[in-house]
């Protein structure tokens, strides 16, 4: 396992963990995990219990606490919660989606759901953990890990040229030609998505994603949560800690390349 695996789990689990935090304060999932659907009961409930479960989990991978057992865990709500979350609201509620942008939050949940699996590679099996009928069906889906997260990365490139003026509204005034770098971190996106899923220069991709991912979180999202910390239920805070799971998540895959390699 090379510094770069490590760092990209360990950049993972803080982001994710951060997301989750503001859930035990306000006590809703937000359009990262869950949409809203009407008439739920027992909301704050549920994101409280699924703030903690998380926690947990991050701190048992972590700590290498049957960590392997503990990322496909997380990894099993996480896709549940798009299968039976997002999946059916946008198919059977929201009546805005056809468009992409819609889709944002699921393919947030997405990436997540993707990073959880690639922690699961990481990690070595423990011999101690009883392996279940649905840990043994979620170790087959680990190698969906980086088509899961590829997914979102594309899509998220895509809306750059989709939603063009939605994107630069999110640039700082001082950086010059915005529209040039809208549609360069489109394009970067995308490239760097289809590279990681058909393994072209995947050490290479990663790492390129991972540093435009901190950058992304350096002069964008940082200085939208510094203006707006705790605005939307802390939207903007959330938005710091996943682009730096995200960003991990591609460490992880270019780590992995590159012992593959070795």
């Amino acid at each position: 396992m090379t510094k770069l695996t490590r760092a990209g789990r360990l950049m993972y689990c803080i982001g994710l963990a951060g997301m989750v935090v503001p859930k035990l304060v306000y006590r809703t999932f937000g359009d990262e995990f869950l949409p809203d659907w009407p008439g739920l009961p027992w909301v704050g409930l549920w994101a409280l219990l699924f703030a903690i479960i998380v926690l947990a989990a991050c701190a048992a991978i972590l700590c290498n606490i049957r960590g392997r057992a503990a990322a496909l865990i997380l990894a099993g709500l996480l896709l549940a919660m798009i299968i039976f979350g997002w999946v059916a609201y946008e198919l059977l509620v929201d009546p805005g989606r056809n468009r992409l942008i819609n889709w944002a939050g699921m393919l947030s949940g997405l990436a997540l759901t993707g990073g959880a699996f690639v922690v699961a590679g990481t990690l070595p099996e423990d011999a101690a953990v009883k392996q279940s009928y649905i840990l043994r069906w979620l170790k087959k889906l680990i190698p969906l890990g980086n088509v899961f997260y590829c997914i979102t990365i594309v899509g998220y490139g895509y809306t750059h040229f989709l939603y063009p003026d939605m994107i630069l509204s999110l640039f700082p005034s001082w950086i010059p030609y915005p529209m040039f770098w809208t549609y360069f971190a489109g394009a970067a996106l995308i490239l760097g998505g289809f590279a990681i899923v058909f393994h072209i220069k995947l050490r290479l991709a990663g790492v390129l994603l991972g540093i435009l991912l901190l950058i992304f979180l350096l002069f964008i999202h940082i200085p939208l949560a510094i203006g707006d910390p705790w605005g939307q239920h802390a939207f903007q805070f959330i938005r710091v800690f996943g682009a730096l799971a995200f960003s991990g998540t591609a460490f992880m895959m270019a780590g992995e390349a590159l012992a593959a390699r070795s």
